[in-house]
């Protein structure tokens, strides 16, 4: 079941998968995630939180419309796979079409490119790092 869920509830699931446990879950905010049009959602199977992502309101340089930036997808590693998180980006496409969203962009790690390809997601930018993260691209989805 996929619901809003509160900054605090995406935190542990950051800094598991994508800080690998380095990093203290109050250290995974990203700026804007308080932001009143930022919104986070989980999918819980059962009771249990498998899978989170925030959408901050935030246009691109390279784009022209209203857009949102996916942020912080973690899936915990035994429920990944499973098409969770396919899930969870559609419903939140469905809900940003009906909030009139162009698009929806994210900087994508590499290995979660064809991820987001799946989902109809474009590579639009070269390589760059983040430092302690690692490679990334950027990747866009026209909504409408």
């Amino acid at each position: 079941m996929i619901k809003f869920v509160e900054k605090e509830q995406v935190l542990f699931l950051r800094s598991e998968i994508l800080r690998q446990g380095k990093r203290k879950p109050e250290e995974c905010v990203f700026l804007n995630d308080d932001a009143d049009d930022t919104f986070h959602l989980g999918y819980f199977e059962r009771d249990n939180l498998v899978c989170v992502a925030s959408f901050h309101k935030q246009s691109h340089s390279d784009f022209i419309g209203q857009a949102y930036q996916l942020r912080g997808m973690a899936t915990a590693t035994k429920h990944q796979g499973k098409g969770i998180g396919n899930k969870l980006v559609n419903f939140a496409i469905v809900y940003l079409r009906g909030k009139k969203i162009n698009y929806l962009w994210c900087n994508a790690r590499e290995k979660a490119f064809r991820f987001y390809q799946s989902l109809g997601f474009e590579l639009v930018s070269d390589f760059f790092d983040i430092p302690g993260i690692g490679n990334h691209k950027v990747m866009y989805l026209k909504i409408q």
